[in-house]
């Protein structure tokens, strides 16, 4: 009777909760232009050995720019302090960027940088063109994507989750 009731349980139907989900998805995606620009300070350096500055002279230095100029370069005026002794003179210079007015500089029309910042440091990026981008997803779940053109993204996703309870 045990061996019976045993296999009676055995043979009893099984049941789970069982649930598919299936999803699918496209993203597309047209980059925008953009223009990143940082001036450049002017700056001056100098050094050196057995140089000497005479009298009512100076060393190279900055004068003060104006609210649309960067600042220039005074060149000074050096000698050989010991003559027939050797000497050295390192001077660097860069000129900065000139101040543009508040709002002026860069110029975006359809995507398009039309100009930009003359500045000593400047990142551009082109806005995308979609050209023949597209991306489809069917009845079925079948995803397809086609590419576009400059800055642009396109992805296909098919998800499938199976859960037992």
């Amino acid at each position: 009777m045990k061996k019976l009731l045993i296999l009676l349980l055995l043979a009893a139907p099984c049941q789970a909760n069982i649930t598919s989900k299936l999803s699918s998805s496209t993203s597309l995606t047209v980059g925008a232009s953009s223009t990143q620009a940082t001036r450049v300070p002017s700056t001056y350096a100098v050094s050196g050995s057995n140089i000497k500055v005479s009298t009512g002279e100076h060393i190279g230095k900055l004068t003060a720019g104006s609210a649309t100029a960067a600042a220039t370069l005074d060149v000074g005026t050096y000698e050989i302090n010991t003559a027939g002794s050797a000497f050295a003179l390192t001077e660097s210079w860069q000129q900065g960027d000139a101040i543009p007015a508040i709002g002026s500089g860069v110029d975006v029309s359809a995507g398009v940088v039309a100009d930009m910042p003359a500045f000593g440091s400047t990142t551009t990026i082109s806005g995308g063109v979609a050209g023949t981008l597209a991306g489809t997803v069917v009845s079925s779940g079948v995803v397809t994507v086609v590419a576009g053109g400059a800055n642009t993204t396109a992805v296909g996703q098919v998800t499938s989750e199976l859960t037992v309870r």
